[in-house]
């Protein structure tokens, strides 16, 4: 049974799920003295998954820390879409299906392919966020740098899947965000510019050249700014549609290379 005084605390701090809290916290202690050291980290304002050091994602649990973005469950919509594109490109007479994660993060769409019998790949500008990604993907090649930049050229082209949840919150509505992610998770992690689809637009710019033909770029995007997204795919010659989930709030917008066509420019053949 949890402490009713802890669950009083964790109530009078905001927290809506204050038992379920509560007992979480108590589980991943075994003194007093430590409970006392993380409640006070929840009280505080702190994301409950940095306390705990984990967050639950499609049955799993994925590492996170302090200062990194903490995946939300909508996510998951994107991550089965992905092990859904992989399965359906994976073939005896072929090489692995290669997918990227870019923006992963601590890598949740990584974590849930790189035993899926693919090449998996991972890229963020976050050393902390790789860190955790590490610990998570172990068997996906990790990149440090920006976009398309941090990835081996010799995946130009030959990329089957890219997965990215790039932030897509529009600078204006930073503010009124929960504050546990405004002021405990990286500000580059959430803004996506003025209308929210700056990231979409430059990871749409650059996916035919690093796809494969029929490859396809998964992104996930909201409702309200599907439309945006949508539009940048298609600009850069992608065949788009827009997969939604009620159940888990998950909007992805899918974009794909046509099959037919020469490879882009400076691909290997």
């Amino acid at each position: 049974m949890t402490d009713p005084l802890v669950v009083a605390r964790l109530r009078a701090a905001g927290c809506v799920w204050a038992e379920d809290e509560a007992a979480a916290l108590e589980a991943a202690t075994s003194t007093p003295v430590e409970l006392e050291a993380l409640v006070a980290r929840r009280v505080a304002g702190e994301p409950l998954e940095a306390v705990l050091g984990w967050v639950e994602f499609l049955g799993r649990r994925l590492v996170v820390a302090p200062g990194v973005f903490v995946p939300r469950r909508r996510t998951e919509l994107l991550a089965r879409l992905a092990l859904a594109q992989v399965a359906d490109r994976r073939s005896a007479d072929e090489g692995p299906p290669v997918l990227v994660e870019m923006c992963c993060g601590v890598a949740p769409v990584a974590a849930v392919l790189d035993e899926r019998g693919a090449e998996v790949h991972a890229a963020d500008l976050s050393t902390d966020a790789l860190a955790c990604a590490r610990a998570n993907a172990q068997g996906a090649d990790l990149h440090l740098g920006d976009l398309y930049d941090a990835l081996p050229h010799r995946l130009l082209g030959h990329v089957d899947v890219i997965a990215a949840n790039a932030p897509y919150v529009p600078s204006g509505r930073i503010a009124t965000m929960p504050p546990e992610a405004r002021d405990h998770e990286p500000i580059v992690a959430l803004d996506g510019g003025p209308d929210g689809a700056d990231l979409h637009r430059r990871l749409a710019a650059g996916a035919a050249d690093w796809l494969a033909p029929g490859g396809v770029l998964l992104v996930e995007t909201s409702a309200a700014q599907s439309d945006l997204t949508i539009a940048a795919m298609a600009g850069s010659g992608l065949a788009t549609h827009v997969v939604t989930d009620d159940e888990v709030g998950g909007c992805v917008a899918l974009g794909e290379r046509p099959l037919s066509g020469s490879p882009p420019a400076g691909a290997p053949g």
